[in-house]
């Protein structure tokens, strides 16, 4: 009886204690002594810790860095961290966690449980993870571990390999910030000569295999290319076509945002193997001198000793002439390949009603052929916008195409007849400065719209020329007449 009520006393006492602990996993004080526990142990050096930075000494990005945060983001263990962040994926009903700084995420292998947290330096920004395990499972699990994260990081880069673009900031705890790339632009969308499509495409192919190849010529296993034309022309969509085909990231460097030659350096430092370094508008930038790079600087960020300092990379460069560019900067070496973007020709033309209208042949397509063939050109975005615009009536596309054409002619006619005019008008004087070398015509000041006049004026001019005169009347013929006999 005694043993009974004992019995019974301590299942009394064990049922508030159960729902008074079963309160305490509900609340802050459990998790507050949990981790006065984790502390009090770790003072006494059970566990060992290990710092993966984001970038190494060289202030190259630490590729461990990059496959740990694939991984550690991948653990169903995320959604139970202190501090989750969500994002929204590519597509719009996709959802992912990552995880915030400062919190922990808890992994096991096997059996062995860890702990990884994100860190950030106050001193400099750069991030950090630091990996939290038992000294005794160190030893039994430690380079297993991470050869199962690099494994399981290269699966899912693979599975879902997703471009992106970064753009540099003015801020010096944070140079790149990544955005999706989704500029949708192929090989086979761009508008360019097939034959010479064919032939990049062949040299990006080429350039993918040959890594042994460079290594064995001593050389740096890297490719550069200059895309150069008037604006409209395709260049911007070809770099994204480019980025497409190979599946490499793009570092879109912004030259007004660059403090100076060294940290021009820095930036190309700190891009990753496998990407497309894009510098959009140089000539603009040389010839202006609007940025505080130097020219010395720049070759150097182009082919020199920094830019050896990696590897799998494609440098691009775009600009609207290279004629005032200094040769030193075209030289091979610092740009291997010289591509042109024309203003459209028929052929492109065709390429364009092809692809935005699906229209192959046209009864229109013989006059649109005279006037490209007279002098008329538009940029392939140009044009591309007219049919974009008209797009449900391939006939209204293709006649307000002829319209643009013809007008572009009537322009380059006008300018003709402007010029024709201030050089036989008053001669060639000097500048009412008294600066020689200077050619003014006094009186060639005129608008545009003065100069179509004059152009319509001599144009009914000449037709008048070639009409046959009128006849007399008879009056006046035997006036004439009666003249010839006096």
């Amino acid at each position: 009886m005694v043993r009974f009520m004992g019995v019974v006393y301590f299942l009394l006492f064990l049922i508030p204690l159960f729902y008074v602990l079963r309160f305490l996993s509900k609340t802050s004080l459990l998790h507050m002594f949990v981790k006065s526990w984790q502390s009090l142990i770790d003072r006494f050096h059970v566990y060992q810790f290990y710092k993966v930075p984001q970038f190494n000494q060289h202030f190259q990005e630490n590729q461990l860095y990059r496959k740990i945060n694939v991984y550690l983001n991948s653990l169903p263990t995320i959604e139970d961290s202190d501090f989750t962040n969500l994002f929204s994926g590519y597509k719009s009903n996709d959802i992912f966690f990552q995880h915030d700084n400062n919190h922990s995420v808890q992994d096991t292998f096997l059996s062995a449980r860890v702990s990884w947290t994100n860190q950030k330096s106050d001193v400099d920004g750069i991030r950090s993870y630091v990996l939290r395990i038992k000294k005794t499972d160190k030893r039994r699990v430690f380079r297993q571990y991470f050869q199962h994260i690099l494994t399981v990081s290269d699966e899912i880069e693979q599975r879902n390999k997703e471009i992106k673009l970064y753009m540099n900031l003015a801020t010096e705890n944070e140079r790149w910030r990544s955005v999706p790339f989704t500029h949708p632009a192929t090989l086979d969308t761009v508008v360019m000569d097939v034959e010479l499509k064919n032939k990049v495409r062949s040299d990006l192919e080429q350039f993918l295999k040959s890594k042994q190849y460079y290594h064995r010529l001593g050389r740096v296993w890297k490719r550069s290319y200059l895309l150069y034309g008037p604006s409209g022309t395709g260049k911007t969509s070809f770099i994204a076509a480019m980025a497409r085909f190979l599946s490499y990231d793009v570092y879109d460097i912004d030259m007004s945002r660059v403090f100076d030659d060294s940290d021009l350096k820095m930036l190309l430092l700190q891009t990753s193997s496998k990407s497309l370094i894009v510098v959009e508008d140089l000539d603009r930038f040389l010839i202006e001198k609007s940025t505080a790079v130097s020219l010395s600087g720049l070759m150097n960020f182009m082919d020199g000793i920094v830019s050896s300092c990696g590897e799998e990379r494609v440098l691009v460069f775009t600009m609207n002439s290279k004629e005032q560019v200094d040769q030193l900067v075209m030289r091979p070496g610092r740009v291997d390949v010289h591509i042109h973007f024309p203003l459209c020709d028929f052929s492109a033309f065709k390429s364009l009603a092809n692809t935005y209208l699906g229209v192959k042949e046209h009864k229109l397509f013989p006059q649109v052929e005279e006037i490209f063939q007279s002098g008329g050109s538009l940029s392939p975005a140009e044009i591309g916008e007219i049919m974009i615009s008209n797009r449900t009536s391939p006939s209204r596309a293709l006649k307000s195409v002829i319209s643009a054409l013809q007008t572009n002619v009537d322009n380059k006619t006008t300018v003709k007849v402007a010029q024709a005019l201030t050089s036989s008008g008053s001669g060639r004087s000097v500048d009412e400065s008294g600066e020689p070398g200077t050619v003014v015509c006094r009186e060639s000041i005129h608008t545009v719209r003065e100069f179509r006049k004059l152009y319509g004026l001599l144009k009914m001019g000449s037709r008048r020329k070639e009409e046959p005169p009128l006849p007399l009347s008879r009056s006046a013929s035997e006036k004439d007449a009666s003249r010839h006999e006096r």
